[in-house]
């Protein structure tokens, strides 16, 4: 397959599985410590080191906009996306997801800051993404460590209603070096912070 003429690729095993089934596991239990901390008052809904529940594109999913241990993977799997789609990237944001059953992610294209984006599949019961590509809605079904690389800005994607229990993944980030967005971490200083808002 070719990354450049369909504008998207997969790769089997970007992560192990081992891994895969840590970060899902560290995941969940972020999930289980929020909603403590937010339902006994510790914190305000939406801190963002912990996290929030629900957003414009699902409503109810836990998610969680630059947690660090995805930050890492976001640098780290930098030169793995470079070699698929053989352009110079840098790193602008990570953002993960927990869904459950009857979650729904609408048909979308993504902002500027997604260009070449992918979403990566840690754990969780199966559930297809579709995107399309010359014309044609092609369904990809990932399993734990695998990830699919696409042009956010370009490509339509999206999830039916999903059937399973849950289903965690993470969405990693990028524009292109010198290109026509170039947005060097969604605007942050440096990777990890929770928002712009914080630069000095």
């Amino acid at each position: 397959m070719s990354f450049k003429k369909n504008n998207y690729e997969i790769v089997k095993k970007a992560i192990s599985k081992e891994l895969s089934l840590f970060l899902t596991e560290y995941i969940l239990l972020k999930r289980k410590v929020a909603k403590v901390v937010i339902d006994k008052g510790i914190i305000v809904p939406g801190y963002p080191l912990f996290g929030s529940f629900g957003d414009t594109q699902v409503p109810n999913a836990y998610n969680h906009y630059a947690d660090i241990a995805m930050e890492v993977l976001l640098k780290n799997l930098k030169t793995t996306l470079e070699k698929v789609t053989k352009i110079n990237l840098v790193e602008t944001y990570s953002y993960m997801r927990i869904y459950s059953n009857g979650d729904e992610l609408k048909r979308h294209k993504d902002r500027p800051s997604c260009e070449i984006s992918t979403t990566l599949n840690l754990g969780g019961d199966s559930w297809p993404i579709f995107v399309k590509s010359l014309n044609k809605e092609i369904e990809i079904n990932l399993s734990p460590g695998d990830m699919l690389i696409y042009k956010g800005c370009e490509l339509e994607h999206w999830r039916n209603p999903f059937k399973g229990k849950e289903c965690v993944q993470v969405f990693l980030h990028y524009n292109q070096k010198d290109g026509e967005f170039n947005n060097l971490y969604d605007g942050r200083d440096f990777l990890g912070l929770p928002t712009k808002s914080l630069n000095e």
